[in-house]
């Protein structure tokens, strides 16, 4: 897949994302999401902050969150989350078409980071969302090659992982199979869609 169709794969995800929170309610808002300690409102306010947070602001948020990085993220989410959903929805509309990466991003993760988020909110609202199978690959590619902070490869160690819906595979040993969605999640450290798999248990 070409930068190009990356951009639009991006930008798609984060219109389909924005039009799922318009619709959601109060407590939907406030439902915890697949990412621990984050409710679906955390979720959606840290999907609008890579477009946005240029070099000066990201070095500012690393300093106060005293050179973690994980805690930097929690902090900028939940100071984010702050604002009126509407806002929110707003910012996270704005970004469509702002072809611009978080320093230190890459144009794959850009692409993970939207994918796997929008199943952090949908799948635990019981929300159809279905994840492009074409951009999965991509993502899917991407988990297992990086190491941090996921660590796919390390995790799935002694198994291949087959998707049953698309011309993907990795890894040797023990086969997990299913949905390449499903396999993303499992490879971004998700639980939530390991019974749509075989070859693993929860």
């Amino acid at each position: 897949m070409d930068d190009t169709t990356m951009w639009q794969r991006i930008d798609s995800e984060r219109a389909a994302t924005a039009n799922l929170l318009t619709s959601l309610t109060d407590a939907q808002w406030a439902h915890p999401s697949l990412c621990e300690g984050w409710t679906v409102r955390e979720v959606a306010a840290h999907l609008t902050l890579g477009p946005r947070m240029g070099l000066g602001g990201t070095l500012a948020a690393f300093v106060k969150a005293r050179g973690s990085f994980n805690r930097m993220v929690d902090q900028t989410a939940r100071a984010e989350a702050r604002r009126p959903v509407p806002e929110i929805v707003a910012e996270l509309r704005g970004t469509v078409g702002r072809h611009r990466l978080a320093p230190g991003q890459t144009l794959k993760n850009a692409l993970l980071d939207v994918l796997v988020h929008a199943q952090d909110i949908a799948l635990p609202l019981g929300v159809e969302h279905p994840m492009p199978v074409d951009a999965a690959m991509v993502v899917a590619d991407d988990l297992w090659r990086i190491g941090f902070p996921f660590h796919a490869r390390r995790r799935l160690a002694g198994h291949r992982l087959v998707a049953t819906d698309a011309g993907w595979s990795t890894g040797e040993g023990a086969e997990i199979s299913g949905p390449i969605e499903a396999l993303v999640m499992l490879m971004a450290g998700r639980t939530a869609t390991i019974p749509r798999l075989t070859g693993i248990t929860a």
